[in-house]
């Protein structure tokens, strides 16, 4: 336990980190304010299917982290052992006195998109200021934490466009990688899981944990020469309130829905009404239209149907679609079938299967200089990697429908918001206008990566706009309230109504607009510029 302490502590971050750390502080930079964006280059692709949005998550764990997280003795003791291949000490005294000076986030100040929101490649989803030294060290844990959160919760709101009101179980604990299944599970509960099977973290978030049992309990009863019957009969009367039965052990339609059937007309007679049955195996639209028709003959329509066995949102999508088409020649309401099932998704999920990491990366874009702060770029002969410099803002603006639209960035002292609301307190949006006050009266938005592409949204044509960084730690201390998980999933339902249908799309979505203002536009070609000539001209 005391070795995993440590593993997950301050020591939780790449060896270049720490390297480069010792670097900045043997030049004297150590203490300089730099600027970091993290932030993702492409939304998750899935291969036969892409994600057109990204749920934000991770944020409240990162925040826990940064608050516990220091050199104490115990590190710095492992950093003085460490060697290099000559078997030189790698890390020096005096740098390691300053380590367990100031070796925490007393320094560090983020701005974040809260968590639930619906976020967009290339717009900063946290922005880090704070002295240069201990900003690098937080790459590595900042990037895993956020990240993977981000990438389930992307994965659960997706399965939630799918199944609708349904409800979305997550029951990945088990397939997870490590103890990352109870970020994971953390995070399908921002994104659109109603409730996980993973016991633990479900109750330090305030969700009751949702499960019933397995084939092993089933299996157990028939090896000692009793019967299903007999099993299900054990399991209901210990658990009269919470009757859920796993029924394809044997037979589904021909042994475990009947069987289930006869416990529930027991319990029935007892006063309580049993939650359902589960499918785990087999043609699941199939079962789920005849395993209905048993339960609503036997008088049961209240009865749930529970689908696990590697579920995506594609799959329940073609479940939904199948049993549209089947139920009319069963002479069966599809619908009232579609309405009782309930997705248990495990794998799929907590791994997010198809793309299994979020590109997010943590790219510096300014440095303190003299005078004043200067503006910091990466370079890529891929337009699509090349890292907006500089301190900015992000923006989110609205149509008239209230959908949105675009997220703008620009530089920190630009106020877009400001700017629309001066512009609509003037009187005149009409044809009495030349074109001149009309181009005064709208927003220029640019393609950050095609000089061409320009976009103008006249000012009459936006509901409204509003900042997406808020403030939630200053020099170390968190300045933000800490939202619940039900908070969380309220922004990640009300966002992804304000979507438009075609980005919500499970399949080939629609893109959404990620736009950069005119003046950081020119910043960045400033930057450019300045790096090509010095690529012709190295000794500049």
């Amino acid at each position: 336990m005391n070795q995993r302490t440590t593993a997950e502590g301050i020591l939780f971050t790449d060896q270049y980190q720490l390297t480069m750390a010792q670097l900045y502080f043997r030049l004297g930079m150590h203490e300089k304010q730099a600027q970091f964006d993290h932030f993702f280059r492409h939304y998750p692709d899935y291969g036969a299917h892409q994600a057109g949005f990204c749920v934000n998550a991770g944020l409240d764990w990162l925040l826990d982290w940064m608050e516990s997280a220091h050199f104490g003795e115990k590190e710095l003791e492992l950093m003085r052992g460490m060697t290099s291949r000559t078997g030189r000490r790698l890390f020096a005294d005096d740098f390691l006195s300053w380590l367990g000076a100031n070796g925490d986030f007393c320094g560090i100040s983020l701005q974040a998109i809260p968590e639930g929101r619906v976020v967009h490649a290339r717009v900063p989803l946290t922005v880090v200021r704070g002295p240069f030294a201990m900003a690098q060290i937080l790459e590595t844990p900042l990037l895993n934490i956020l990240n993977y959160q981000t990438l389930i919760a992307t994965k659960a709101a997706r399965l939630r466009e799918s199944a609708g009101e349904a409800l979305v179980l997550e029951f990945g604990a088990r397939r997870a990688h490590d103890r990352g299944g109870n970020a994971g599970t953390r995070a399908a509960l921002i994104g659109g899981a109603d409730f996980s099977s993973n016991a633990g973290i479900s109750h330090l978030l305030g969700y009751p944990p949702k499960g019933t049992h397995a084939h092993s309990m089933v299996q157990a009863f028939l090896a000692q020469g009793m019967t299903e019957l007999d099993a299900f009969q054990a399991y209901a009367d210990i658990y009269p309130d919470e009757c859920l039965l796993l029924v394809d052990t044997i037979d589904t339609l021909s042994s475990g829905v009947p069987n289930a059937i006869r416990v529930f007309e027991r319990l029935r007679k007892k006063g309580y009404a049993p939650v359902g049955v589960r499918l785990d195996s087999g043609d699941l639209a199939f079962l789920s239209t005849h395993v209905a028709q048993m339960l609503d003959a036997a008088g049961f329509p209240d009865a749930s149907i529970v689908l696990s066995n590697e579920l995506d949102e594609l799959i329940i999508r073609e479940i939904k679609s199948q049993i549209a088409q089947e139920a009319a020649h069963y002479g069966l309401d599809a619908d009232s079938i579609i309405g009782r099932l309930v997705y248990g998704v495990g794998t799929r999920l907590i791994t997010s299967a198809g793309d299994s990491s979020l590109g997010g990366v943590y790219k510096l874009v300014g440095l303190q200089g003299d005078p004043g702060w200067q503006p910091a770029i990466k370079v890529s002969e891929d337009p699509g990697k090349t890292a907006i410099p500089g301190s900015k803002r992000a923006w989110r603006i609205y149509d008239m429908r209230g959908r949105a639209t675009a997220d703008l960035l620009t530089l920190e002292e630009e106020d877009p918001e400001q700017l629309w609301q001066n512009a609509r307190s003037q009187s005149g949006f009409n044809s009495d206008h030349d074109k001149s006050d009309h181009d005064k009266l709208a927003l220029t938005l640019c393609d950050p990566r095609v000089r061409a592409n320009r976009r103008t949204l006249p000012v009459e044509s936006i509901s409204h706009i509003e900042p997406l960084l808020l403030n939630v730690m200053t020099d170390g201390r968190v300045v933000c309230d800490r939202p619940t998980i039900e908070q969380s999933r309220t922004l990640r339902r009300e966002d992804v109504a304000r979507l438009d249908n075609g980005v919500r799309r499970l399949i080939n979505p629609q893109l959404y607009h990620v736009s950069v203002s005119e003046q950081l536009w020119a910043l960045q070609e400033k930057l450019l510029s300045s790096l090509s000539t010095q690529r012709t001209d190295p000794g500049s």
